[in-house]
């Protein structure tokens, strides 16, 4: 039986929640401000952490952040009342699998725990767990990147991003496929963000590691 715990420092929201997901054969515990949410996160054993922003003692952005930078690999699905895009990205760029805002239907939330409960209960094997093209390699498991002999640092969604051109290499990927694969919510069509960051990951890759092809997207080069 999968455990979630439930960051949520709203009594009627916490109650809402766990009524709900122990409805659909969950078990929960409620962390009532960001300490007590660290610690259980830490101290215990969860499948999956639902965490608000607006937590009081540690908010939800710094509980994210010690989380990921404790190498936590913990499913985390924000919940908050902000929908701004820029705090969609900021959540998703410091390491959350998915972004939830109030007011929410209660079968959405439970769909998406469903899915990175499966996404995270995926069997994978060991050899399963590097990917490599030409000078390049993924440790997807220690969430590392080498070029050639040299260890390079990759936010979360540089990671990822490099993660989708190393599984299809050689292939042309369109901008779109990159924002569904890598951000996984719809963007502006006209936003620039996959053009940014494929730049990001050439300064750090090698300048000739991504290939733009012109009115169709970008392939890597193997």
């Amino acid at each position: 039986m999968n455990r979630i715990l439930i960051a949520e420092d709203e009594p009627r929201i916490a109650s809402f929640l766990q009524k709900g997901l122990k409805a659909n054969g969950f078990t929960t515990a409620v962390a009532s401000n960001g300490d007590e949410a660290l610690f259980m996160a830490f101290s215990d054993e969860f499948d999956l952490l639902i965490l608000d922003i607006g937590l009081p003692g540690k908010n939800g952005w710094e509980v994210l952040e010690e989380l990921r930078g404790q190498g936590e690999l913990l499913p985390i699905i924000i919940l908050s009342a902000c929908d701004d895009v820029q705090d969609k990205v900021t959540g998703l760029e410091g390491g959350a699998d998915d972004y939830v805002t109030k007011p929410f239907r209660f079968e959405e939330l439970l769909a998406r725990v469903r899915l990175r409960l499966r996404d995270y209960h995926l069997p994978q094997r060991k050899d399963e767990m590097i990917l490599c093209a030409g000078d390049i390699l993924l440790d997807l498991r220690a969430r590392k990147a080498k070029v050639g002999d040299r260890y390079i640092e990759l936010a979360a969604r540089e990671f990822t991003l490099a993660e989708t051109f190393l599984r299809h290499p050689g292939q042309v990927l369109s901008r779109e496929q990159l924002l569904s694969h890598v951000w996984g919510y719809d963007y502006d069509p006209t936003s620039n963000i996959v053009d940014v960051y494929v730049g990001y990951l050439r300064k750090k890759l090698g300048s000739d590691c991504i290939e733009t092809v012109r009115g169709m997207g970008y392939r890597l080069h193997t």
